[in-house]
């Protein structure tokens, strides 16, 4: 296999490649608007995970697409991250895969072809864990070597969750411990452990196969996926489309192991900054926590967990329910409560 180092060949990695929200906003300006489509159950008017629209009573389709540039040296791991974090935003509506596409874009003069072959291995080994077909895709030669997949689900329109419908009071569930945007700089300066190495493979490769089987429990009120705008700029999205506030318990959020050290010396993303930038005036920040703290809150997570919003009568349930399907770093990490569109943070 070559030598070539995936990620010197890309400007960014992983979801830390999301444009600012601050500037999305500006080039998507008043598009954000819900076409006269009444079967389209979930556009883009919220910011939501993936596209829903309406077969049947008993039926709709889940469309999403994700792509970035690698946040990993190694090709086969560069794939499955990337097919993973794909799937994720079908898992994150409640609904389930049924086929994904390639997308692929390669400086073909550049990196080798048996590196390439890798990268298609990798996303291809995470569809057949999913269960389903890797039907197709399209390719391109492009300076900077950029994979994902067009995933394709199927969502009983009773189950489906959007990102918009928590309620007062809900409690906060996050499946994966933040530090990802880390762990990927600590990567790319070349002081992350083998450890360190280890953990950022193991939650970006682990499917949030458990949003599949939240979609059937009517007390998960809203569920999203943590990706690049960081848990913060999430949340926020999940409280401006309730119109709610939410406060959260920065010692009750899971961390990676791995990922503490090195944001306690600074390590990260450029894109903490920008997030920050695009929404740090809705976050309050009690005295006690520390900067390095609120820009963990702020890293671009890359395959991240689902954050979910749950009536607390169910919290214990929903809980284990993500213990059970092997997300055992899940935690209640705070609430939603009456307010105008914040986050509070102690």
């Amino acid at each position: 296999m070559s030598e070539i180092k995936l990620t010197q060949l890309s400007h960014g990695g992983g979801c830390g490649c999301k444009i600012a929200p601050s500037v999305l906003q500006q080039i998507l300006g008043d598009m954000k608007q819900r076409l006269p489509f009444p079967d389209l159950l979930v556009g883009n008017d919220t910011s939501d995970d993936a596209a829903v629209y309406r077969l049947s009573d008993s039926q709709a389709i889940v469309a999403t697409t994700d792509f970035f540039m690698p946040i990993v040296d190694d090709p086969f791991d560069f794939g499955r991250i990337a097919a993973t974090n794909a799937l994720s935003d079908i898992y994150a509506m409640g609904g389930t895969p049924i086929m994904a596409l390639a997308i692929v874009g390669m400086p073909v003069a550049i990196l080798p072809l048996e590196a390439i072959r890798a990268i298609l291995e990798g996303g291809a080994s995470v569809c057949q864990s999913a269960g389903i077909p890797l039907a197709g895709g399209h390719s391109i030669d492009s300076p900077e070597p950029i994979y994902g997949l067009v995933g394709i689900g199927v969502v009983h329109p009773d189950r489906l969750k959007k990102n918009s419908d928590a309620q007062h009071d809900d409690v906060l569930i996050l499946g994966k411990g933040l530090g990802v945007g880390v762990l990927a700089q600590g990567l790319k300066k070349e002081v992350l452990s083998q450890a360190g190495y280890a953990q950022l493979i193991a939650t970006t490769t682990q499917l949030n196969t458990v949003g599949s089987l939240l979609g059937g429990v009517p007390g998960v009120h809203a569920l999203t996926d943590v990706t690049g705008f960081g848990l913060l700029g999430h949340l926020l999205e999940m409280c401006r489309g309730a119109g709610l506030a939410a406060g959260l318990d920065f010692g009750q959020i899971p961390i990676l192991s791995e990922a503490r050290a090195l944001a306690l010396q600074g390590i990260g993303p450029g894109a903490i900054e920008r997030n920050l930038q695009s929404f740090g005036h809705a976050v309050n920040f009690s005295a006690d926590v520390a900067p390095w703290q609120q820009r963990l809150l702020a890293d671009p997570q890359t395959s991240g967990g689902l954050l979910a919003a749950v009536d607390p009568a169910l919290a214990d349930r929903v809980l284990a329910a993500f213990h059970q399907a092997g997300f055992l770093d899940a935690a209640v990490i705070g609430q939603m409560r009456s307010g105008t569109p914040t986050i509070h943070v102690r």
